[in-house]
């Protein structure tokens, strides 16, 4: 008889319940992890608060577990059971264009259903196994808190961010929205020598980025961000300008606000997708590079657990809680709330 594991599943809006269901098992060249917590991003939020989506969906894709069991045919040397690992769930399927070329962020499949065998939907993070070809694992310090493992997938997204952006020693770097993701772009630009500016409303989280090491930080409501970012930086503009925010009218005041050769990095999805002004004749004369960025590539991955493995990202004070998956309601409500930062959902035995 096959074993048994917990995973816990969005069954409509505002509406979860724990299913069981066979354990997997893992293949010649898989390694069984047994997961210890989960984050929840705003993917999930989404689904959580609309209910739109192919249901029951089986979310999480910031996961932290240790191993369990390594295949037969497992070649690598550098797991053994009782390793705490961070996974990398999002599909890449290694062959398509976009892989080959090494940017599997882009990958044509990254949103196959990888929960199919189940017979639900989703990355399949929000669960009490999760089996996973080694490429797909990274290795963490034993003495690392076991909860900075989740935060491993979304700092590796803004590593892919902040490498699009190409920011050199003693740069002016603008992130618009002081949330987790601008306060983690905030963090990599200051490790990449940059003086790092932070637009965002809120005044706590205004100080809480001062404190995490931001050099400036800014109300809009009390400045015209445009023009206080020029006056910041003797006239010229920014150098780079993070936009984490969802809102249109945030992504044209983000151009606006880079200087001659700016590089602006439309990191957030733009909800609604309205189209904004775009001076083409600005562009020719400023050599503006206007870019995006999405989801953590192999490298970027690598690189994110390398800064929290040696203690170069500090994640603690973005964690806001960890609750069982019994208590996956009040989780999600604690997640959507403004005033917080990661929820995170634990499957472990130990939790």
């Amino acid at each position: 008889m096959a074993e048994k594991m917990k995973v816990l599943a969005i069954t409509g809006a505002k509406q979860t319940e724990i299913v069981e269901v066979n354990r997997p098992v893992p293949g010649p060249e898989q390694v069984l992890v047994r997961i210890d917590g989960t984050a929840i991003c705003t993917w999930e939020q989404r689904v959580y608060m609309t209910g739109k989506f192919k249901m029951p969906f089986l979310g999480g894709h910031e996961v932290v577990g240790h191993v369990v069991e390594l295949g037969s045919k497992v070649r690598t040397r550098e797991f053994k059971p009782g390793d705490r690992v961070a996974l990398s769930v999002i599909n890449t399927c290694g062959t398509c264009y976009y892989c080959r070329r090494g940017e599997e962020n882009l990958c044509v499949d990254s949103y196959a259903n990888l929960s199919e065998d189940l017979g639900m939907n989703g990355p399949g993070g929000f669960a009490q196994y999760k089996v996973l070809p080694p490429s797909k694992i990274w290795k963490l310090r034993d003495d690392l808190p076991w909860v900075y493992g989740t935060f491993a997938e979304p700092l590796a997204c803004v590593c892919n961010s902040v490498k699009k952006a190409g920011i050199r020693l003693g740069d002016d770097v603008v992130v618009i929205g002081g949330g987790i993701m601008g306060m983690f772009h905030m963090m990599v630009a200051k490790l990449s020598g940059a003086r790092v500016i932070m637009s965002e409303i809120d005044e706590s989280r205004r100080k809480l980025a001062e404190e995490l090491g931001c050099d400036i930080t800014f109300s809009p409501k009390e400045h015209d961000a445009v023009a206080y970012v020029r006056e910041l930086t003797d006239g010229r503009g920014a150098d780079v300008v993070f936009d984490t925010t969802v809102l249109p009218a945030v992504a044209a005041q983000a151009i606006d606000m880079a200087g001659k050769m700016g590089r602006v990095v439309m990191y957030s999805s733009v909800i609604p997708a309205d189209p904004i002004p775009l001076d083409a004749n600005a562009l020719h004369g400023n050599e503006k590079v206007i870019t995006g960025s999405v989801s953590p590539s192999i490298q970027s991955f690598d690189t994110a657990v390398r800064l929290l493995n040696k203690g170069l990202i500090n994640p603690e004070k973005l964690l806001y809680g960890i609750y069982p998956m019994e208590k996956a309601v009040e989780a999600f409500e604690a997640s959507i709330r403004p005033d917080t930062y990661r929820v995170v959902i634990s499957f472990g035995e130990d939790r």
